[in-house]
């Protein structure tokens, strides 16, 4: 199973999908984790973010991964990742990635279809 890791730093779970620069993707056989890649947009032309105006390049760049983990995002983010047959789960909270994996593993996170943040933007 490949999950997806939205971030901004390459290192820890980005707050929100919108403003991720990237994703990691960890291969996970057995629940344990067996690789980790990181994969940026190369069609992203300025740092706001991959979600804007780059959908249909994201979910292709997702593609192989049955869930993508983030600290929130919003309803049309949230779907896009259910149209393309991926799972938003939500891990609130600066986390390692890796940690974020081990975590929605031990069936921990919360699954969105409509979309979800703290930051106080509508959706």
């Amino acid at each position: 199973m490949k999950v997806a890791v939205a971030t901004v730093d390459g290192e820890t779970v980005s707050q929100h999908f919108g403003q991720s620069t990237g994703f990691l993707v960890f291969e996970v056989e057995d629940k344990k984790i067996v690789s980790r890649k990181l994969q940026t947009p190369s069609d992203t032309p300025h740092n706001e973010g991959v979600c804007h105006g780059h959908g249909a390049s994201l979910v292709a760049m997702l593609g192989g991964c049955e869930v993508l983990i983030c600290g929130g995002m919003g309803g049309g983010a949230a779907a896009a990742m259910k149209s393309a047959g991926i799972a938003a789960v939500l891990l609130p909270g600066i986390l390692p990635a890796e940690e974020a994996v081990r975590s929605f593993l031990a069936g921990k996170g919360e699954k969105s279809e409509a979309g979800f943040c703290q930051c106080g933007h509508n959706h």
